[in-house]
């Protein structure tokens, strides 16, 4: 019986730890950089990734939109970020991290890839985090670190789905994303 029971909990926890399966279709008009296009996505909701955190790595991957632009395993693997650009031979021409990465991480990105960027998010959690770390990484000089205003993010939180249709309309550095539950205006904050 305690067999059992063991076998039972291991496979109940080993199925509470599978990611969760969301499809987006994003529509992408950035006239900024003059590119327009369509992306089918599928993008893999770590169990310990909240939604707003999900939709803050769609609104990353839109403000950086190319054919080259991939979704990593995440926060499943330590040693990619969430997503990126490799060209043909595996180098990597753009690193995207989400959230607030320790500063060892950042560094041994900027040494990996031509560029980083971090999209940051949390209100006063992400001023304490950069005011922690700036001063360690002043002497990289391909990173950038973006702030997304908390009540934007977590606006863009909520329009998150299972199955979403998606357009962002990116526009003098702000970004109309909209979504079937509603729409939300992100004014990013470049920090550095």
């Amino acid at each position: 019986m305690a067999a059992f029971l063991q076998f039972a909990f291991e496979r109940t926890y080993a199925m509470a730890l599978r990611a969760t399966i969301y499809k987006a279709d994003l529509n992408v008009a950035d006239t900024d950089r003059h590119y327009y296009g369509s992306h089918g996505l599928t993008v893999a909701r770590h169990p310990s990734e909240t939604d707003e955190r999900m939709m803050v790595r769609l609104l990353a991957f839109a403000m950086h939109a190319q054919e080259e632009l991939a979704f990593t395993k995440g926060l499943s693997d330590t040693d990619e970020p969430d997503l990126w650009v490799k060209d043909l031979t595996g180098e990597i021409k753009l690193w995207i991290e989400v959230g607030q990465p320790e500063e060892r991480r950042i560094l041994r990105a900027c040494g990996r890839a031509d560029e980083v960027i971090v999209y940051c998010y949390g209100g006063s959690a992400s001023k304490i985090w950069w005011d922690g770390v700036r001063n360690k990484l002043e002497r990289t000089r391909n990173l950038k670190v973006v702030n997304l205003p908390a009540e934007q993010s977590k606006a863009l939180g909520k329009l998150a789905e299972r199955t979403m249709q998606l357009n962002a309309n990116i526009s003098d550095g702000v970004v109309y994303f909209s979504a079937e539950k509603g729409e939300v205006t992100i004014e990013p904050e470049a920090w550095r």
